[in-house]
């Protein structure tokens, strides 16, 4: 096990998008001896994700985007069904997830409940995810959602019943990670709930 880490150098190899650092550490191993190791990571800022949920109805809203890497990477037509999410940005959690509900699924929530957070790609992204849901009903859509037209994200909002969602994950028609950890999480905490009633 590596400890004691000592940052060497860090050069930005683009900042294009977000930013991309070549990164430079030496470590000392469990034997004393130092080692020097660079590596690329990836800084995009962290972000927060939520699944919406109707107990009552017993559906979830996602939504159905365009993701390029996932296209580059055997996604036939680069479409992907998600949670909605969104960076941070100088925003708290909870005040970027309210607002990317808005933008994304046209549902004005007030109260948000968060789970955990995570990093989902720790090898190379910096990024930590923050995880929500709420509750929501049809009072609560405002507009139609489908993101900000000056982002050009084209966002398709759908409204699935809670257990073909679920099913879409064994069908690989769900393949978003962050989607797929708060559907299951919403089940176990289903099941969890039934048992406190049944004992």
């Amino acid at each position: 096990m590596e400890k004691n880490i000592k940052l060497i150098n860090k050069e930005i190899l683009s900042d294009n998008w977000y930013i991309l650092n070549k990164v430079t550490y030496q470590a000392e191993k469990k034997d004393g001896k130092a080692v020097v190791h660079t590596r690329e990571v990836y800084d995009r800022g962290n972000g927060a994700t939520i699944l919406l949920y109707n107990r009552e109805r017993n559906t979830v809203i996602l939504t159905k985007q365009f993701r390029l890497p996932t296209y580059l990477n055997g996604n036939k037509d680069g479409m992907l069904i998600e949670t909605c999410a969104g960076l941070l940005d100088l925003d708290s959690p909870e005040d970027c997830i309210k607002r990317e509900t808005e933008e994304e699924t046209g549902f004005k929530i007030i109260e948000v409940t968060k789970i955990f957070e995570a990093y989902m790609s720790p090898g190379s992204v910096t990024e930590l995810l923050y995880f929500f849901i709420a509750s929501y009903t049809s009072e609560m859509k405002i507009n139609d959602g489908g993101g900000l037209p000056e982002e050009e994200e084209h966002i398709t909002v759908l409204e699935i019943p809670f257990p073909q969602a679920f099913a879409m994950i064994e069908l690989g028609e769900i393949k978003d990670g962050k989607t797929i950890m708060l559907l299951q999480h919403l089940l176990i905490n289903r099941i969890m709930t039934l048992n406190l009633l049944q004992n």
